[in-house]
């Protein structure tokens, strides 16, 4: 497999400076806007947990088992349609149409909840808003590993993931404000103004979308033919492999039986299934907070800080990790420190060390949870349509956690919610112990491909080692 014509042509000064020219390039087009999009996808996913404080069960006459169905529903939804939409994305090959057109339809659904009356009306809304929404998350792990080598996905796939703790942090803030500025203006309780705002912004955003996100490098024409070509084959020469080219290319079956048939992708499902079910407490965290015993506005914007650390932990963590190209302990060792969170909040009343526990639980679930979601593509790089299937499929699977999640925090378990705890605590050691399993198997298979064991079709088989790749070099990351 020879360089494109252009990038034969090129000193290796050349190709150092030109690499880093476009890796900033491509950096500033998709990163600001995609960030953008994943804090109103989780804001709008999630800005439920401060209408509850808002008076949304109040006006809705909810029974507590009532508002946590509400909550679960969307995940039902989230994870049917994962997979479909990832294979989909991958078919047809059109990121910057697909998305934001997602974008626009979770808006308006978002928005539309606050005309809501009754408790059917709100899980239906929510349902249908997880079905829309699904698409986002997998879609753009997908869309970023078409992009960057995997040693840069680990730092992006945290930039991407910042959205949701910035959601996490300022959520709290914007409902604060609500709260306190737009109660009854116009007749209309806080929390309906707080969907109306969140969601009007979203579709506005998604129109920008439209006009900014490129597609795959392949097809981009705000690239010249030479970054073009050089974006493409570094990609090429990082896996040994070609990535996506056209949509006659792509299969939704194939994709998806050379993802299922790989046992990476079962061990990274009890991974990541770990991780997001140990954060589960995120869907509560304004709940949980209140148990301080502090007013609404004041619990709200205590629920800022432990995400505005996560932000900085998690930045450290990856951009460390993709430095040295290891993974588990960069996942493993933030872990510990939410079990250690986890045990104080469940064992202690006191104030200070709840709400060290609180600042601790946010950063040491999502400062490791990065580096997992580049460690799928990582380990499962090539061919597109399987990356795509096992990054949905896996993510879809983690997400299950939150349809019984939401059933673990009544008000009444309050203030150390024991069982929430020592399920999070459980769930955080699964992960660790997953993630061990992971590199085991990988170092085993790292061994094979120095010995030259590898096979042609190994992939197909299910086994995970890839045969033109490995005559090229490629070495998983551990």
């Amino acid at each position: 497999m020879e360089p494109p014509e252009l990038v034969r042509n090129m000193s290796p000064e050349e190709r150092a400076r030109a690499e880093k020219a476009l890796v900033r390039k491509i950096d500033f087009r998709l990163m600001p806007m995609l960030v953008l999009m994943y804090i109103l996808n989780y804001l709008d996913r999630n800005n439920i947990a401060s209408a509850r404080l808002a008076g949304l069960e109040t006006d809705l006459a909810l029974t507590s088992s009532q508002y946590e169905t509400s909550v679960s529903i969307l995940f039902v939804g989230y994870l049917l349609m994962q997979i479909p939409s990832n294979l989909f994305l991958n078919k047809i090959g059109k990121p910057a149409l697909y998305l934001p057109t997602v974008m626009v339809v979770w808006g308006i659904i978002s928005t539309c909840t606050a005309a809501v009356q009754s408790f059917g009306g709100l899980v239906a809304v929510r349902f249908v808003l997880g079905f829309v929404e699904a698409a986002y998350f997998p879609g753009c792990l997908f869309f970023l590993s078409s992009w960057y080598t995997r040693k840069e996905l680990a730092f992006r796939s945290a930039v991407l993931y910042s959205g949701s703790l910035i959601s996490g942090a300022f959520s709290g803030l914007i409902a604060a404000g609500i709260l306190d500025g737009l109660s009854g203006h116009l007749g209309l309780s806080a929390w309906r103004w707080l969907f109306i705002l969140e969601g009007s912004i979203t579709i506005g955003i998604a129109a920008i979308a439209f006009f900014v996100l490129p597609n795959f490098p392949r097809t981009t024409k705000w690239l010249s033919e030479e970054q073009r070509q050089l974006a493409t084959w570094r990609l090429q020469e990082d896996i040994g492999q070609d990535d996506w080219v056209s949509s006659e290319g792509q299969s939704f079956w194939h994709g998806f039986k050379l993802a299922f048939t790989d046992l990476k992708t079962y061990v990274l499902m009890v991974l990541l299934f770990g991780i997001v079910a140990s954060g589960s407490v995120t869907n509560f965290f304004p709940t949980v907070v209140q148990t301080l015993g502090y007013s609404k506005i004041v619990s709200l914007c205590l629920t800022a800080p432990p995400y505005c650390l996560a932000v900085i932990t998690a930045f450290a963590n990856a951009i460390h990790a993709d430095r040295t190209g290891e993974r588990f302990f960069h996942i493993a060792v933030p872990l510990c420190v939410a079990v250690v969170a986890f045990i104080i909040a469940a064992s202690t009343t006191s104030l200070a060390p709840r709400y060290l526990a609180m600042m601790l639980m946010v950063p040491g679930v999502y400062t490791g949870y990065v580096v997992a979601l580049a460690w799928i593509s990582n380990t499962i790089p090539r061919p597109p349509a399987k990356r795509a299937a096992a990054l949905a499929g896996i993510n879809a699977i983690s997400n299950a956690s939150s349809i019984y999640a939401s059933y673990m925090y009544p008000k009444s378990a309050g203030p150390r919610y024991v069982v929430a705890m020592s399920v999070n605590c459980a769930t955080a050691v699964m992960a660790i112990i997953a993630a061990f399993t992971l590199r085991t198997i990988l170092m085993r298979l790292n061994k094979k491909l120095d010995r030259g064991e590898h096979v042609e079709g190994a992939v197909s088989a299910g086994k995970g080692v890839p045969g033109e790749a490995a005559k090229k070099g490629f070495r998983f990351l551990l």
